[in-house]
């Protein structure tokens, strides 16, 4: 008997499974129905077509409707809305140019994505020059409005990672731009610390940055915020995230969970029997096994694969997601996996974090640049669960190897046993995820005992004395306040101007040489703490403590 397996929705998830379904039941009848006029398109890539560097509009179109047909021999409906699933009589209601039909099912999966999330704000119903971005009727409207408008002035709600690429591609082309963020920093998936550097790229390139702000109200061209202040705006996108598109699964009686979103089984089952859901509507497992919603591209396309050979009885089963992911930043890089610190602190987990600065590759091969790279263990079994990068060249080979680890169950025991293609233009014989290891050991292991940023006011109220192991010409571009300095190498025989009943939390530039002085001291009988990140890290994220 061929069976019928309708798809609802394309792009990512959809398509991985109509045409993997194809690959495995040469018979079956697949039907794929996609809301809009596009079934396969490059969502990732639009931010890079309104900045220019993707050129031509068709590039963004990975896969025509025709070609699908022609090659998967799949019947791909477009501008073809799925209004109702009558789970009962197993047939779902399709609204397509005006008119509604019924269409029959053995296996019905759900691809329906994500869309923006869109705040109440005063005014946003009456301003003409607001956008949100998520797929190519949306990029063609805000094209339209650069090409017409020739905006001045643009203002980007929302720092998250397609706000960070708009905000990019809109100031190459020219235009003022300002970021507004409701939360304390920008990217508020990574770290305050990481986010800091981030900051810094954006208002190195002329992009203003507001955080801690929310708007209020649109008023012709003029946008009012919460701290009082307001900004003119020729274009304003809004970029404060994306909820799951979840109306027909609801209309459905399908069970939903986290903020509304799919709970699908080991199988990609919903609670209705011969319905599967994947993609960005879905609540998926982090490596913890809590609840998370991840919507990225990776995920989805691997589920969609999945959940075909689910369907077509290939033991295969959802493992969950890391939430991967990467933007570029102008000139920076910033990558991170897994859970966060403030995800940790949220869950009250005992965690423990190492920062390591080291290059991208070869320090003696000409253009070599830094990587910070922030590792977050289990302080006992050194679990892995998350990580962090930025710079210039080489984070994205760093956290897919860390990702790769976690996914493998690795510890920070295993990290310096990896071993890395290396020659000078490409790495160093201890690469930077090494070194995480490194560090992380020597936490478990007892060998260093650190501090984060963060917790520096409280130790240094306590009574503690901040050692500054840089040399006298580095502190010229700043020191902390009421340090004592003496150089690492001059350390050993100037132990006398230390006291041994003071509790020293030791720092240099980037934790290395204040590492390798922790060790000095505490050899010696003295209380040492190594402030992890250093002066670098601290001096990113606040001015509290230096002058």
């Amino acid at each position: 008997m061929t069976e019928k397996i309708l798809i609802v929705g394309g792009v990512a998830g959809g398509m991985s499974a109509a045409t993997r379904l194809r690959r495995l039941q040469e018979k079956a009848e697949i039907i794929v129905f996609e809301k809009g006029p596009y079934v396969s398109f490059a969502n990732c890539g639009l931010p890079y077509y309104v900045g220019e560097e993707i050129e031509e509009r068709e590039n963004l179109i990975v896969q025509s409707s025709k070609a699908l047909q022609k090659r998967f021999n799949l019947d791909v409906r477009e501008n073809s809305e799925v209004t109702a699933i009558d789970s009962k009589e197993k047939k779902i209601t399709v609204l397509s140019n005006g008119k509604s039909y019924f269409e029959s099912y053995d296996k019905l999966i759900l691809s329906p994505g994500a869309k923006p999330f869109v705040p109440e704000i005063k005014g946003l119903d009456l301003a003409n020059n607001v956008f949100t971005l998520r797929n190519i009727p949306d990029v063609d409207k805000i094209m339209a409005q650069l090409k017409e408008k020739a905006p001045k002035k643009a203002t980007i709600i929302g720092a998250g990672f397609i706000g960070i690429e708009m905000a990019e591609n809109l100031a190459k082309r020219g235009i003022a731009v300002t970021i507004v963020e409701k939360a304390p920093h920008v990217l508020p998936t990574i770290d305050r610390e990481m986010a800091a550097y981030v900051n810094e790229e954006l208002i190195k390139n002329n992009v203003s940055v507001m955080t801690n702000t929310g708007a209020v109200e649109f008023k012709d061209k003029q946008i009012l915020l919460d701290n009082g202040e307001s900004l003119l705006s020729d274009l304003t996108i809004l970029s404060v995230g994306i909820q799951p598109e979840t109306s027909l699964a609801k209309m459905a009686d399908i069970k939903l969970g986290l903020r509304n979103a799919i709970l699908v089984d080991e199988h990609y089952e919903t609670s209705v029997k011969d319905i599967y859901a994947v993609g960005d509507a879905i609540v998926v497992k982090n490596q913890l096994g809590h609840d998370a919603l991840i919507s990225l591209a990776s995920p989805a396309n691997r589920q969609g694969r999945q959940v075909a050979d689910i369907i077509s009885g290939l033991p295969v089963e959802n493992r969950g997601s890391l939430g991967t992911a990467i933007v570029r930043v102008f000139d920076l890089q910033v990558a991170s996996t897994g859970l966060s610190e403030s995800q940790l602190q949220s869950l009250n987990l005992k965690h423990k974090i190492v920062h390591v600065t080291a290059n991208n590759h070869a320090g003696y091969y000409p253009g070599a640049t830094s990587i910070v790279l922030k590792l977050i263990f289990e302080p006992e079994s050194g679990e892995i669960f998350g990580a962090q990068a930025l710079g210039k060249e080489g984070v994205d080979k760093r956290i897919d190897i860390l990702s790769t680890a976690i996914k493998a169950k690795l510890t920070v025991f295993d990290l310096p046993e990896l071993e890395f293609t290396y020659a000078p233009p490409f790495g160093s014989a201890k690469d930077p995820v090494n070194m995480a290891g490194y560090a992380a050991m020597n936490i478990i292991l007892g060998q260093s005992e650190n501090i984060q940023w963060h917790e520096l006011a409280d130790e240094l109220a306590k009574g503690k004395v901040l050692l500054d192991v840089r040399n006298p010409n580095e502190l010229i571009k700043g020191k902390f306040k009421n340090s004592q300095n003496i150089p690492l190498d001059e350390l050993r025989e100037r132990l006398n101007e230390l006291d041994k009943k003071i509790q020293y939390i030791v720092s240099c530039q980037s934790g290395l040489r204040s590492y390798n002085a922790e060790r000095i001291l505490k050899q010696e009988g003295y209380q040492v703490r190594n402030l992890d990140g250093a002066f670098g890290l601290y001096s990113k994220v606040t001015h509290d403590l230096i002058e």
